[in-house]
């Protein structure tokens, strides 16, 4: 693998230096990618089947290998493409995914990884349905103020804790995901960055609140659906001897937080990130896409240079004001984010096709009704990052050319509140379909693993999304994007 790692390396210094200094335009790019054949995708799909059937058939060398298998599938990618295009454009497309896209995301989730690890809820749990029906209800409506990502590790370990007694947990695990890792994030450009980049792009902050019905509906019909199944495996624990004094080991002890002043921590990401859309509509410097131009055309944005330096000082004055014992007593370690960061760089240099195909293409797939939209939005933000998908979908719902009082005045067009509602609840909710349809999905996984809780494969966990999931999302079409109403 290291021989991978290597042929990487030596392919990105070659394109670097073969590059020619003629500033491109986007018109060049854009030619680029009208060009992509469909057969481009290969090394994107394979790294999907990578991550679904590796740990099926091999766990042991894929948990050693994940980040020269993610380099592996880039470079099979990105050295034909610098062959076929040039060296520059083949930089150009790395430095967008990997500065513009991956090194944001990543540094996002660290800092809400670490700050989160941080804080720790003690106390003698129960795990009964009740209190653990009231943690995802908690978790949800967290979700949309901190982000799915915040919220998700602020309450994973604690919830861990409170189930431990139990042989059974896998299904409280999957619900987790559902709802507080997606479902919960939106009704805030907060919750998701598909919805934060809808405001960066007009869409006023309050608007995502419209989202509340879809929410409310979910969320009633997910924990229905966990009430019932948790009070079977409950009764079924009890009746093999198992109960929750069996953690407690004596006095009840009262439930409290250690490490409370990283809220504040917490607080500091969520200004940064809001402040990484706020300066370039409010300050000069920081407008029209005002940035340190690191290669040729490509602009790694003031704005996201700021966001990243205010999330790695909260990052850091965690670690160092964080007593080790309360991260002990969260069982910290950072292997769930160097998984997250070792697959997801993967994913994203090698989605580069499939996003600009989509980009190209997506006006022409005859998209035009909400729950069409919905379906798209969300099927695709399964397997892709549900941001730029969200962005293609907004695009081509604003070139419809609507008018009317009621619609949506977007930097990309006018759009129905019906079809932003559909991209909207598509992008945010499907990202539940699949372990790499969010982020916090895979680090939610990757701690229930650490806890020794045996986690379904990729696809018997999309086996639990088409069994739960689905079914739900036909209610959605049928009460809010009827197709016989629009």
């Amino acid at each position: 693998m290291k021989k991978v790692f290597f042929t990487f390396a030596s392919a990105v210094m070659l394109m670097v230096l073969s590059a020619q200094s003629v500033f491109a335009n986007e018109a060049a790019h854009e030619a680029v990618s009208e060009s992509l054949p469909i057969w481009s995708i290969i090394p994107f799909v394979g790294m999907l089947l990578s991550i679904a059937i590796f740990p099926l058939v091999k766990a042991e060398w894929w948990e050693k290998n994940q980040l020269w298998v993610s380099l592996g599938w880039s470079a099979v990618f990105i050295i034909p493409f610098a062959i076929a295009y040039g060296g520059r454009e083949a930089v150009f497309r790395l430095l967008e995914s990997v500065a513009g896209d991956f090194i944001p995301f990543i540094v996002l989730l660290l800092g809400l990884f670490v700050v989160a690890g941080g804080i720790a809820i003690k106390g003698s749990f129960s795990g009964t349905t009740t209190e653990n029906i009231v943690l995802f209800l908690i978790g949800t409506i967290l979700s949309s103020f901190i982000g799915t990502t915040g919220s998700a590790m602020l309450l994973i370990r604690p919830m861990i804790k409170a189930n431990a007694w139990r042989k059974n947990k896998v299904h409280i695990i999957v619900f987790f995901i559902f709802l507080i890792a997606n479902i919960g994030g939106s009704l805030t450009p907060l919750g998701d960055p598909p919805l934060f980049m809808g405001f960066q792009r007009g869409v006023p902050f309050t608007w995502t609140l419209h989202l509340l019905p879809l929410l409310a509906l979910n969320a009633a019909i997910l924990l229905t659906v966990f009430a019932l199944m948790d009070r079977h495996y409950v009764k079924k624990e009890l009746a093999e001897g198992r109960s929750p004094k069996d953690m407690q080991g004596g006095d009840k002890e009262p439930i409290r937080i250690e490490g409370a002043h990283n809220i504040i921590f917490i607080a500091m990401i969520i200004f940064a990130v809001v402040l990484s859309g706020v300066l370039p509509k409010t300050v000069d410097a920081f407008a029209n896409g005002a940035g340190i131009n690191i290669f040729d055309d490509y602009v790694f944005p003031y704005s996201s240079v700021v966001q990243c330096i205010i999330i790695l000082i909260a990052t850091v004055l965690s670690m160092v004001t964080t007593k080790k014992s309360t991260r002990d007593l969260n069982e910290f370690t950072f292997a769930p984010i160097e998984e997250v960061a070792k697959l997801f760089i993967g994913i994203f240099i090698t989605m580069v096709p499939a996003l600009a195909l989509l980009h190209v293409h997506g006006s022409q797939l005859g998209i035009s009704h909400p729950w069409q939209l919905f379906w798209a939005t969300g099927a695709l933000s399964s397997f892709l990052d549900n941001t730029p998908t969200y962005l293609v979908f907004l695009q081509t719902a604003g070139a419809l050319g609507e008018t009317g009082a009621d619609v949506v005045v977007t930097a990309v067009g006018n759009v129905l509140p019906h079809m932003l509602i559909a991209i909207s609840a598509g992008a945010v909710f499907m990202g539940a379909n699949t372990y790499i349809g969010n982020a916090p999905n895979f680090m939610v996984k990757s701690i229930a693993e650490e806890n020794k809780i045996k986690m379904p494969s990729f696809f018997g966990y999309m086996a639990w999304s088409c069994a739960i999931l689905i079914p739900t999302f036909i209610i959605d079409t049928l009460i809010f994007f009827n197709p016989w109403m629009y």
